[in-house]
């Protein structure tokens, strides 16, 4: 069975600064053959809904800076699927709220700057060997709930504090399900949301090697840098 890489939410341009490297990493060791991307890949902080930070970047170039991330993400990963979610489809939801139909929108691709071999979807259902395996980008924050209710192995992201993979046994089959954590810069601004809360995010993602679901932690030293460890 060929290897897959979930790629967790990078938030780009906010990603943290090894976040490329440490993909690049991975790929060069594990040869992944699918590249599946949950969601979040830019952060569209300046366009949210929510209160935005006046010392943060303004949206054209929060977009220019998060497009050349996703470039050299796409030099990494030429084809990748990628999950529609609640910070990647920002520009589909500010046009929905005023009124402008998502026929007048750019696709998605265009949007980032990439090419047609990055595909996106609301969700996907993926049949790897003797895995059924749905993704999307965040279901519900239970991932032992999420797998007992679908029925099958399942893959989420969104949720950046969680990162675990939990198996479930039925009559029938024995399932998995992975929350596979993010690869955000926590130190800024755009996360300044999160400062208060115990519970900090876990930067990693998560894959399929040799037909076994694992978890990919992103090991930093300190001062917050890579320590190169996968």
């Amino acid at each position: 069975m060929d290897n897959v890489l979930f790629i967790s939410d990078l938030h780009a341009p906010y990603q943290h600064r090894d976040a490329l490297s440490f993909l690049e990493a991975l790929h060069s060791k594990h040869k992944f053959k699918r590249i599946i991307n949950v969601g979040d890949e830019m952060d569209y902080h300046a366009m949210s809904f929510h209160d935005t930070d006046p010392n943060l970047l303004n949206a054209g170039d929060e977009l220019k800076k998060a497009k050349k991330a996703l470039q050299q993400l796409e030099s990494i990963f030429p084809e990748m699927d990628l999950m529609e979610s609640n910070h990647g489809s920002m520009k589909y939801r500010r046009a929905k709220a005023h009124g402008i139909p998502v026929e007048l929108m750019v696709p998605y691709a265009t949007a980032c700057g990439v090419g047609q071999g990055w595909q996106w979807f609301p969700h996907r259902t993926y049949e790897f060997g003797s895995h059924t395996v749905h993704v999307t980008h965040g279901k519900g924050v239970s991932t032992r709930r999420n797998v007992e209710q679908m029925g099958c192995c399942f893959v989420q992201g969104h949720y950046h504090g969680l990162f675990e993979l939990v198996y479930n046994g039925t009559p029938h089959s024995l399932n998995w399900g992975m929350t596979v954590g993010c690869l955000i810069d926590d130190e800024s601004l755009a996360f300044a949301y999160n400062k208060n809360t115990l519970k900090r995010p876990v930067l990693g993602c998560g894959g399929i090697i040799d037909g076994k679901p694992v978890l990919f932690p992103m090991v930093l030293r300190r001062g917050g840098r890579w320590s190169r460890k996968i």
